[in-house]
């Protein structure tokens, strides 16, 4: 059974920083990429950004410049340090870790992110 676990969450004042993590484990657990998602109330979920293991990353077009993921590969745990918060941060932020191999998918619980003067 793999769990992806978040924290880091928390409320924040616009221009303020944040840093998220995100831990896979498993027994016999290696991940392809890893990376971080959000959604708010009533919208779809949208990428934040990924990191696959080869060091590639992607970004979403509204956290470029602001938001930089990272990993240590060998402990299955990625970060994601957010700057320069505005509101429209706020949301739940899920990490995604997908398996290499089988490339299943496995989800965190979320957690929440708020950004309010």
């Amino acid at each position: 059974q793999v769990q992806v676990v978040e924290s880091g969450g928390g409320s924040v004042q616009p221009g303020g920083s944040l840093r998220l993590s995100c831990a896979a484990s498993g027994s016999g657990f290696s991940n392809d990429r890893m990376g971080w998602y959000r959604q708010t109330l009533g919208k779809e979920r949208q990428l934040v950004a990924t990191l696959t293991s080869g060091g590639r990353t992607n970004y979403g077009d509204s956290v470029k410049g602001r938001f930089t993921i990272s990993r240590d590969n060998a402990r299955n745990t990625v970060y994601l340090q957010m700057n320069s918060l505005k509101p429209e941060d706020t949301a739940v932020y899920y990490c995604k870790a997908v398996e290499a191999g089988s490339l299943i998918a496995y989800w965190g619980q979320g957690t929440q992110v708020t950004v309010s003067s």
